[in-house]
């Protein structure tokens, strides 16, 4: 057993790496040549030895060492691994900011936010700042309970925004995931309550799939009455069936009239940042009813950069509901047929009626190959293919609006 006095006048001589004083029940106290004194515990684990540093002498006292001794021991007996848990303790050190659900959500979210769209970037704060951090944000992310979270999900219920709950739930998740790999908290707790909150089924866009149906709203698009900058883009919406918003903002510079191809740019794409970043444009082949409406619509707006620019601005595009207005001034709401709706309207007819392969299909809507296998190795853009899809879909859209071998569905 060692006294203070021991540990005071202990020293190494210079031909040695180093002297040990053993104490008791592994407990020693190593010197160094150069006068360093450091505690340290021997343990025994599969076989092998190991040891815990305990500090360094006198800052560490002789009664200290001890005291650390046994509490490590008593770790030990727990089952812990006492040289594990103080790395874990150093890591969890380092941690840079507070423990709080907002300092937590706060450090998950500037992290993230390179990575995401500006829309989605905007969603995701406003769930932390409206529903969120007012009942959360100042509460230990590692203390809070899966009751506590479920009660603040409940209030977006309880509003009726059944969507924007789940919503809520789903960035809480993140951010406690966040919390766990960062030492704040043992679990996700948000995993517990994804079975208490009321379903929510969303709403599909409106899409016409019978030809006979649809050859009637071809016939009322072409004698829309509006201004010819609609006209065109209702007329072009179900023939080239991209999203709104790219259709909208098409600019001239986007279009080869006369290799019949719209190439739209990675940036306008719906994509992650980096696919806007890095990624390909996507090419819209032209059929030739298509290069018609565009050349006639030319010389109205051709002068500047924006195909179908609004009347106050020609620097903007018309507006999100510009085309649902149209449609619903023809006598199609939102329930019938929205403008997004003309994809599925598209991906139904073209594999129902017309037999287009579906990888064909799904390349023109540019959807993304589903496995990760494929997006590696399957970069086929099947152009050939597409175009003469695009011009036997233009071509149909003709032959029903002239309502030429269309047969009514029977009813039962």
């Amino acid at each position: 057993m060692l006294t203070d006095a021991d540990c005071r006048n202990a020293t190494c001589s210079p031909d040695k790496k180093r002297a040990r004083l053993t104490d008791s029940g592994g407990l020693y106290l190593e010197v160094s040549p150069a006068g360093s004194k450091r505690w340290f515990w021997k343990i025994y684990a599969d076989g092998k030895e190991s040891r815990l540093a305990l500090g360094s002498y006198p800052t560490v006292t002789l009664a200290a060492a001890r005291k650390a001794r046994d509490a490590a021991k008593l770790k030990k007996s727990e089952g812990l691994d006492p040289v594990q848990t103080r790395k874990i303790e150093k890591l969890k050190a380092l941690t840079p900011a507070g423990n709080t659900f907002k300092a937590t959500a706060l450090e998950w979210y500037a992290m993230k936010l390179d990575s995401w769209s500006s829309h989605y970037a905007i969603r995701e704060k406003r769930n932390l700042e409206k529903d969120l951090f007012p009942f959360l944000g100042e509460r230990n992310i590692g203390e809070i309970e899966a009751i506590e979270l479920l009660a603040t999900v409940r209030r977006v219920e309880e509003r009726g925004a059944l969507d924007v709950a789940h919503r809520v739930l789903t960035t809480a998740g993140q951010v406690w995931r966040y919390a766990v790999a960062t030492g704040r908290a043992q679990r996700d707790v948000s995993a517990d309550i994804r079975g208490a909150l009321k379903p929510h089924h969303g709403k599909h866009f409106a899409a016409i799939t019978d030809p006979l149906k649809l050859g009637e709203l071809i016939r009322v698009i072409r004698g829309y009455q509006g201004g010819p900058i609609v006209r065109a883009a209702l007329q072009l919406a179900p023939m080239l069936f991209q999203r709104p918003g790219e259709l909208r903002a098409a600019a001239w510079a986007e279009f080869d009239l006369n290799a019949a191809l719209w190439t739209i740019p990675a940036a306008r794409m719906k994509r992650s940042v980096e696919g806007k970043r890095n990624g390909d444009p996507h090419q819209v082949p032209l059929p030739t009813q298509a290069v018609e409406i565009l050349r006639k619509l030319h010389p109205l707006t051709g002068h500047g950069a924006l195909c179908f620019h609004g009347e106050r601005s020609h620097d903007r595009p018309i507006s999100d509901n510009t085309l649902r207005a149209a449609l619903l001034t023809l006598g199609y709401g939102p329930d019938a047929q929205s403008v997004h709706g003309f994809r599925a309207t598209a991906r139904t007819l073209l594999a129902e009626e017309l037999n287009i392969d579906p990888l064909v299909i799904e390349a023109q809507l540019a959807h993304a190959v589903k496995d990760a296998n494929g997006r590696a190795y399957n970069r086929t853009q099947y152009m050939k293919h597409r175009a003469a899809m695009m011009q036997q879909w233009a071509d149909y859209l003709d032959k029903l609006a002239r309502g030429a071998d269309v047969i009514p569905f029977k009813v039962a």
